[in-house]
């Protein structure tokens, strides 16, 4: 998030949060951090804050009403009224202790932060933050002593590396918020739980969830699917992912349609896309539309995760940017190693 200057760290409370599984403990405080460094609440809001990604917004969700998404409501609460916020600090931290019973959960500390001022979509909006740290790094810490020094040391956070998060900005209330959420420790695990089993939320169905949503598809696509089920080359692969982005850097308009008929072409690949798609929606519990506006930032945000380089054993590494046809691969009779023939005009 940018822009953070501008906010205000008005109440922090930390509670420790175990694994009851293992016979962990909750510890609730009782009273918020005391905040009378500046250099102290500056960092922490950059820790806090600098996360998250404003454009990717998710809600809150229930099966059957709002109103008893635990998480949502405690929220809520706060909202309404700041002199529970302690009290409601206390309900979430217990709420999260019931829900970290998985054995890959580890122990940490949740800190339940109100904030006031926060920069969201051309206002300055109040929002509750809920973190919880749950990575230890060592440090050193150098010390004078005597004529001396000597060296001691300590474990704490990394103010740049966010275990878990979620930001909830005061505006949507009905629709179960907006909100950010952060989750860099169980990407592609089992232990989910932040946020499918406490914080209950899922994505906004809007440009930027539809554009990274239909990208990360397409990613995962070409590199299984396409791959496994074709026979196809690296190259090949690395072809239809520089197609793929291609078209969204030069569109305005997603149109699955246009999509499949421009950058698949072939019938039968288009119709393995199709029951990928629907696969991939039904795992993951949303639906991606098949028109919309592409967000320029969701592209060049998955820009990155779209890497276009042929590795050959270890000794080369070519960069495809485009051009299939100017690639030709082949295999030598006389030595059995495959090869790759490149044709260019210019060499720079």
């Amino acid at each position: 998030m940018t822009g953070i200057d501008s906010v205000q760290l008005e109440k922090v409370m930390v509670h420790k949060i175990g694994n009851p599984s293992r016979g962990e403990e909750l510890k609730l405080s009782q009273n918020p951090l005391t905040l009378n460094d500046e250099i102290v609440r500056g960092l922490l809001t950059k820790y806090f804050l600098g996360a998250f990604n404003e454009n990717e917004l998710f809600h809150f969700t229930h099966i059957s009403d709002i109103q008893m998404n635990e998480v949502y409501r405690y929220v809520a609460a706060i909202f309404e009224d700041r002199d529970t916020f302690v009290e409601q600090s206390a309900y979430l931290a217990q709420f999260l202790y019931t829900k970290s019973t998985h054995v890959k959960v580890k122990e940490g500390e949740l800190y339940v932060v109100h904030f006031d001022n926060v920069p969201f979509e051309g206002e300055y909006i109040p929002a509750i933050g809920i973190f919880k740290s749950e990575t230890k790094e060592s440090f050193l810490k150098v010390f004078p002593h005597g004529q001396s020094y000597e060296v001691i040391h300590e474990e704490g956070l990394n103010i740049n590396k966010m275990d878990k998060g979620c930001l909830v900005f005061r505006t949507n209330t009905v629709e179960g918020f907006k909100v950010c959420v952060v989750d860099n420790t169980n990407k592609n695990n089992d232990a989910q739980y932040w946020v499918s089993e406490f914080l209950q939320v899922t994505p906004y169905s809007d440009s930027y969830h539809n554009t990274d949503k239909v990208l990360s598809l397409c990613k995962q696509f070409i590199t299984n699917e396409y791959a496994e089920k074709f026979d196809v080359s690296k190259s090949d692969q690395i072809d239809l992912l520089n197609r793929s982005m291609d078209y969204f850097k030069s569109k305005e308009q997603f149109s699955l349609q246009e999509f499949a008929e421009e950058v698949i072409h072939h019938q039968e690949v288009v119709d393995t896309f199709m029951d990928y798609k629907k696969n991939y929606e039904s795992s993951r519990n949303f639906e991606i539309n098949d028109e919309f506006a592409i967000h320029v930032s969701a592209v060049k945000g998955q820009q990155r995760a779209f890497k276009t380089v042929l590795k050959l054993d270890k000794n080369f590494h070519i960069y495809i940017h485009g051009r299939r046809d100017l690639i030709e691969k082949g295999l030598d009779e006389m030595s059995g190693k495959k090869y790759y023939k490149i044709y260019f005009d210019e060499e720079t």
